[in-house]
């Protein structure tokens, strides 16, 4: 059975790196992962890899070292030849789309960009990659924020054939009382983050993993959090969900759960959690809601928008 498959070559970040990462991956037919601190783990069971794991990495959190482990391991042992592989920059572009030709095996240096100690790539499958389609560019995010992930064959058509928008904006089910808030919200989000420091005036940061990718729509196993931030100065994680129209029970109850799962999987040494709500008008439930926690903030926004006659 085929199978679907997003790879990032390289942190988009570092444009010019980027550039030259793969470059040699289109031209060399090939694609790599990183890690290089475990050494080869081609020929590790799955015990010995999560061990190398924890040692490389014993600060993180497990959530943490389970992802990078699972993620190893699918890499060797779960694509396989003729499965599709999706290369993104960053999570609003689709650099390319290929087939695999060769599974994955251990090559340290094959790639001289990316052979350097503390910046290695020696993990690596061999793609056949079309020629079509090429750097397409969605209106927002598309792709989850970690290395390898995979996709449902339904996904990867809309992804391809569709808006592009393989997961979903909300959860399955989930009521929107205000179509026109939930869409002017998800535009909302992405000026939030363009803007975050001039926003919360350094109060507040954009979290970013180990592997270098942002908190905008932060992957958990329960469905994305909007935003995913930290405050310095308490060193405490907030969890940012706009409003998009939803019913407030809703908000709630998702804000709080999605505070719980932070608080299990990514806290350590006694980190708090807090929340933050955002919606366009004030809202007598929400706020009555919102009374009875002690951690949770509900801020406003407005709109302002004018056309000027030409001088």
């Amino acid at each position: 059975m085929q199978h679907y498959w997003i790879i990032a070559p390289y942190r988009s970040k570092d444009v010019g790196f980027f550039d030259k990462v793969w470059q040699f991956d289109q031209t060399n037919n090939t694609i790599s992962i990183g890690w290089s601190q475990l050494g080869d783990v081609s020929k590790m069971d799955r015990q010995t890899l999560a061990n190398a794991v924890a040692q490389a990495y014993p600060g993180s959190p497990m959530a943490t070292k389970s992802l990078f482990a699972n993620m190893i391991w699918a890499f060797y042992h779960e694509i396989g030849l003729g499965d599709i592989v999706l290369a993104r920059r960053g999570r609003k572009t689709l650099a390319a789309v290929g087939t695999v030709t060769k599974t994955a095996y251990y090559a340290p240096g094959k790639n001289p960009h990316l052979s350097m100690p503390g910046n290695s790539h020696p993990n690596f499958i061999d793609v056949a990659w079309q020629d079509q389609p090429r750097d397409k560019v969605f209106n927002s995010i598309v792709f989850p924020m970690h290395t390898l992930s995979v996709l449902s064959d339904t996904q990867y058509h809309h992804l391809l054939d569709g808006p592009g928008i393989p997961q979903l904006l909300v959860e399955p089910g989930e009521p929107i009382e205000d179509p026109s808030a939930f869409i002017l919200e998800k535009y909302l989000e992405d000026f939030i983050v363009g803007n975050f420091e001039t926003i919360f005036k350094g109060t507040l940061k954009v979290f970013e993993d180990e592997e270098g990718s942002d908190g905008q729509q932060y992957t958990t196993d329960i469905g994305p959090i909007d935003i995913l931030a930290v405050e310095p100065a308490t060193n405490s994680f907030v969890v940012i969900e706009l409003k998009k129209g939803r019913p407030s029970d809703q908000v709630v109850g998702q804000v709080l759960r999605y505070m719980g799962w932070v608080k299990q999987v990514l806290c350590k040494d006694g980190q708090d959690v807090k929340g933050l709500v955002i919606c366009r008008d004030p809202d007598p439930r929400l706020s009555y809601a919102l009374s009875m926690t002690t951690n949770v903030q509900v801020r406003y926004y407005s709109v302002s928008f004018k056309l000027k006659d030409a001088p």
